[in-house]
């Protein structure tokens, strides 16, 4: 059965990478993460470099849009709608949101739908709610968890670090723990204004070697959802 390590008590998936996710009470988690997760991008179209992803660190606005699946019973085909921070839905394919993005970005972009998730490094990201809360006692206030882009919030006191190339199985599915998840410039955008602190950042740097939470890949696909038990299982 495995060593009990705590509790799920938040599941967040990434429709559009950088854009704002959507809080979720379950989730199937494939083998390329949950589903549904960073499964689009925008493309910096005349980039050549190894991240030509747009994200956050050119358009910090980007945080402050909104996207969610308007048919989530069938995510790889479901149309995806985009609020913008004044409120206006449209289509993610609405060309006026890549003109938009363009400007803002000061070069060409394009849309990109991905058959798996257009991640960083792993396609799974976890932090306990005792990290969190190390964290913001190092900082000397509480910071906004949405910083941190995080699929699953685990309740429990450990250091993730300790999991490391272990499984741990969360409802059905299971994954495997990779590694540390370092962070970089996205950590200092507000979620709220897009306004950037860069405290944060060195916070993390400072006291937590530039890292918080772990990466995991899919070790057993399954359904997950708040509230299920954690566990080590080797």
């Amino acid at each position: 059965m495995g060593q009990a390590i705590g509790r799920v008590t938040a599941l967040t998936r990434f429709p559009v990478k950088s854009m704002a996710g959507e809080a979720l009470e379950a989730a199937e988690l494939r083998w390329s993460g949950l589903a549904g997760d960073r499964q689009y991008s925008f493309l910096r179209s005349t980039s050549r470099s190894h991240f030509p992803w747009l994200t956050g660190r050119q358009v910090p606005g980007l945080v402050r849009h909104a996207a969610r699946y308007l048919e989530p019973g069938s995510l790889r085909t479901s149309p995806v709608e985009v609020t913008d921070p004044d409120g206006r839905a449209m289509a993610l394919d609405d060309p006026a949101l890549a003109e938009a993005l363009a400007a803002e970005a000061g070069e060409p972009v394009a849309l990109l739908h991905l058959g798996r998730g257009a991640y960083d490094s792993m396609p799974v990201s976890l932090v306990t709610t005792g990290s969190l809360a190390r964290l913001d006692a190092a900082h000397g206030t509480a910071l906004d968890t949405r910083r941190f882009r995080i699929n699953i919030v685990i309740e429990s006191e450990a250091e993730e670090a300790g999991w490391q190339s272990r499984r741990i199985a969360i409802g059905e599915a299971e994954l495997m723990v990779s590694g540390p998840a370092p962070r970089c410039a996205m950590v200092t955008i507000c979620p709220d204004t897009a306004r950037r602190d860069a405290t944060v950042l060195r916070t993390v740097a400072e006291h937590f070697g530039n890292d918080l939470g772990i990466y995991a890949a899919t070790a057993r696909c399954g359904p997950i959802k708040v509230g299920d038990a954690v566990r080590l299982m080797d």
